[in-house]
């Protein structure tokens, strides 16, 4: 069963479950497995190999021209950005299903 926990702007289309990783900017992502979803309120470039691995981006803030969503479109990985509230409503380690093409994000039980 799926709840409905965000709703952004699509911005890199695509569908995709996996784990949550809740990183905020400047947090190390040395250690960022490879498949997760990166939940932050923006990237910025010492989030460069979170990004590269991540099965999904989930930003607070953000356009179409933002750097997750660009980035995103450029691996082929589904991007929501501007949910506002990412960092606060998804759980470190929480399974979701993020749809790149809606911008809506779903919390999977």
């Amino acid at each position: 069963m799926t709840q409905l926990l965000l709703k952004g702007i699509a911005a890199s289309s695509g569908t995709v479950e996996g784990k949550a990783r809740v990183c905020l900017p400047g947090s190390d992502l040395s250690s960022f497995i490879e498949g997760e979803i990166l939940v932050t309120s923006l990237t910025d470039p010492t989030m460069v190999h979170g990004m590269v691995t991540a099965a999904a981006i989930v930003t607070d803030l953000g356009g179409i021209t933002s750097h997750p969503a660009i980035l995103s479109r450029e691996m082929g990985i589904p991007c929501v950005v501007n949910t506002k509230e990412g960092t606060k409503k998804i759980k470190d380690g929480q399974m979701i299903m993020v749809n790149g093409a809606t911008g809506e994000v779903y919390a999977m039980d």
